[in-house]
């Protein structure tokens, strides 16, 4: 799918807009004005912003606890996501999500999970809702590389077979758990032989630092679902350049290998084929990235100055009104 200028020039403002959004987050932890775990997506901007830039309206987004860049992806504003992480009434979760609860059913973002796993399910009942009606969207999922040790991932993954379910699975595999790497973790290093096993067809993105190479690869796979074929399993390379969370000491890894892979910033690959294939220069690109920074400021502002979630509202947001 070739891209005009303006579409490129939008996919790198969403990339700079979630770094510069989780690097302001990670400061506003600091100074303890968001509070609970804080999960950053830096150095897997290409993934997200890749796999979003494919969707179609009616197909369905779902992923787990890493979700700020998703919910950029996905249309919901920096003053929201702000927000929501400082807990205030204005977040897209009106303050009750924070980091890993942010979700927009209008906007068919069915939300960040903190159950390593436990959305996996949800993806499949999801697909299975669509199936049933005679929906045509594809429920995409992404997960990590640890939620495929998980029993959720092998029932929900079985039954997207049985049932041939439209659903893209999508494990962004940045080679580390939760301090563990995979090697240690995983009887395969390859996530897609799990999906083997279960008969989906599936492949396997080297470099999921150039979101080029990351469209390319999301392609063909949402074709396949959408053209009616069952699932499909796409494994895509990556690495996040900061810790699993916040509290995170990051013992278990060089940092010679962080800086290696730092060489391959997502946003910095990006930066440098636009301006070597003349599609945007450099003032061009310079340009969004201040105004990438300057919505973060605003963005913050206004949560800042959002009021708390009222006391007599605790319940609220809780259970569906029954119709």
């Amino acid at each position: 799918m070739t891209l005009k200028k303006k579409e490129h020039l939008e996919l790198y403002r969403q990339m700079v807009l979630i770094r510069r959004i989780e690097q302001r987050a990670a400061e506003l932890y600091q100074e303890g004005l968001i509070g609970g775990f804080l999960h950053l997506y830096i150095g897997q901007e290409a993934v997200s912003t890749g796999i979003v830039s494919l969707r179609k309206p009616v197909d369905r987004v779902i992923t787990a606890y890493r979700d700020h860049g998703v919910a950029i992806n996905c249309g919901i504003s920096a003053k929201e996501v702000m927000a929501e992480l400082l807990g205030k009434a204005t977040g897209i979760s009106k303050g009750r999500g924070g980091s890993m609860h942010m979700a927009d059913v209008s906007k068919n973002y069915w939300g960040g999970h903190a159950i390593v796993g436990a959305h996996l399910p949800l993806a499949a009942g999801m697909a299975l809702g669509d199936q049933y009606n005679g929906n045509d969207g594809v429920t995409i999922c992404m997960f990590g590389d640890g939620a495929t040790n998980i029993g959720f991932f092998h029932e929900a993954v079985n039954l997207s077979k049985v049932w041939d379910l439209p659903v893209l699975w999508i494990c962004e595999n940045n080679q580390y758990g939760m301090g563990t790497t995979v090697k240690r973790a995983s009887a395969v290093e390859q996530m897609r032989q799990k999906a083997e096993g279960y008969n989906i067809p599936n492949a396997r993105c080297e470099d999921g630092m150039d979101i080029l190479k990351v469209r390319e690869a999301v392609e063909p796979a949402l074709e396949h679902v959408r053209s009616g074929k069952g699932p499909f399993f796409l494994e895509i390379m990556t690495y996040r350049f900061e810790g699993h969370s916040m509290g995170d000491p990051e013992r278990y890894r060089e940092k010679d290998e962080v800086q290696t892979w730092e060489k391959t910033d997502p946003i910095g690959v990006y930066n440098r084929y636009l301006v070597k294939q003349e599609i945007a220069t450099k003032a061009n690109l310079d340009k969004v990235e201040t105004d990438a920074e300057a919505e973060v400021v605003e963005a913050i502002e206004f949560a800042i100055e959002s009021p708390e979630p009222a006391l007599d509202t605790l319940h609220d947001y809780t259970y569906v009104e029954a119709a």
